[in-house]
């Protein structure tokens, strides 16, 4: 039991330390692609939103108030306020959403 274990934290060790390490040594120059490195600017914008948007809509008892919350964040970002601003007022939403009987 142990060993096994052991095995999975040091697979886990591995993989995770190839693939941070393998770009390293196997890209030495510059990219200078101009797709690539459009790609490579996106991939954490891309990967925080894939992880978020399913949570955000999970973390509430009704989807419609997540939903809501979701679409006033969006707006509220988009106009520049700033995130505790932006979190409370989601907050909100998703409070008087809910009081609303369905």
């Amino acid at each position: 039991m142990v060993n096994s274990i052991l095995l999975a934290i040091l697979t886990m060790a591995a993989v995770t330390y190839l693939i941070r390490v393998l770009p390293l040594v196997l890209i030495r120059r510059e990219i200078k692609n101009k797709t690539v490195r459009s790609f490579l600017y996106y991939v954490p914008y891309v990967t925080l939103s894939v992880m978020t948007f399913p949570a955000i809509l999970s973390a509430t008892g009704i989807v419609w108030s997540a939903l809501a919350a979701l679409a006033v964040a969006v707006v509220l970002s988009l106009r520049g306020c700033k995130l505790p601003v932006v979190a409370a007022c989601a907050c909100a939403t998703v409070f008087l959403v809910e009081l609303i009987p369905f």
